[in-house]
């Protein structure tokens, strides 16, 4: 018989959280984010979800790009905020 490999397995949790989730080499996606993001999960019902999707094709950008400009001119930063 041959030796078994041990691997990882899919659901293997990494030793330090915190510098797996903090990266350094995470994609940035501008300049304002420093290269950190944090995700968002929300319920929409499928019928927005799909307008969504649509609006965005049509626009020519992502969902997740069009959901952070939107997000950010309904809460823009103001001074005294932390970064």
């Amino acid at each position: 018989m041959s030796e078994r490999v041990t691997r990882k397995s899919f659901a293997a949790r990494p030793a330090d959280p915190e510098r797996w989730i903090r990266t350094a080499d995470a994609p940035q996606r501008d300049g304002e984010t420093g290269g950190f993001t944090a995700r968002l999960t929300i319920d929409v019902t499928p019928d927005l979800r799909g307008r969504i999707k649509i609006t965005a094709f049509r626009r020519g950008v992502t969902v997740a790009d069009m959901l952070r400009d939107l997000l950010a001119r309904e809460f823009p930063k103001t001074e005294g905020d932390p970064s």
